[in-house]
């Protein structure tokens, strides 16, 4: 039975959704491994989101519900950051966890994080160390990227986002940066190595 990788993400101006394509490229290249790829609820109404100029929604990626993380072998979680924390669209998804987390059904599941920042010191990290208390609480397993990738994490000729903890870019304060080759390359990498350790956990 081939291992069921969840991308679960929210994105404000496409950049985590961005990636969230690039780590299911990954994902799908290993073998006997399903990838889907998913929304979580937004909370904000259109009137907001157009004042803001808000990405169109990807209404290929479906919205998820809670419950349906339970059918997953291995999870990944993306989202913008806000004040160096995850945005509030992904912290009100897990808020709407707590039926999973009193039945135990996320415990021992892999789970990894990546992420969107508008600016260098905007909290990459930051984000990805508060985010690991929702995986601890569920007894999820954090599957960190480390430097699996090699040689490319090590350099400083560009500016680019990604860390240990998982794929990640920078969107400029105004939302207009693009991910970068280097910063999609990181997220497929990650998706093959979070789908590689999830289909060992899972065997």
């Amino acid at each position: 039975m081939a291992t069921k990788i969840y991308i679960v993400y929210y994105s404000t101006y496409g950049h985590v959704a961005t990636l969230a394509e690039e780590i299911k490229k990954g994902a799908d290249s290993i073998a006997d491994v399903e990838v889907t790829i998913w929304r979580v609820p937004e909370t904000l109404s259109e009137e907001v989101l157009g004042k803001m100029y808000a990405a169109p929604k990807r209404e290929d990626h479906p919205v998820i519900t809670a419950s349906q993380l339970a059918e997953a072998d291995g999870i990944l979680f993306g989202f913008p950051t806000r004040f160096g924390m995850m945005a509030a669209q992904m912290k009100a998804f897990f808020d709407s966890t707590g039926g999973l987390w009193q039945s135990g059904a996320l415990a021992g599941k892999p789970a990894g994080v990546f992420f969107a920042t508008g600016t260098q010191g905007g909290g990459q990290e930051t984000t990805a160390l508060t985010a690991v208390t929702q995986l601890t609480h569920h007894g999820m397993l954090f599957v960190p990227v480390g430097y699996t990738h090699g040689a490319g994490m090590f350099t400083m000729d560009e500016v680019k986002g990604g860390s240990p903890y998982g794929a990640g870019t920078f969107a400029a304060a105004d939302g207009s940066r693009q991910p970068t080759a280097a910063e999609l390359a990181l997220a497929e990498h990650q998706g093959k190595y979070f789908a590689g350790i999830a289909k060992k956990l899972k065997a």
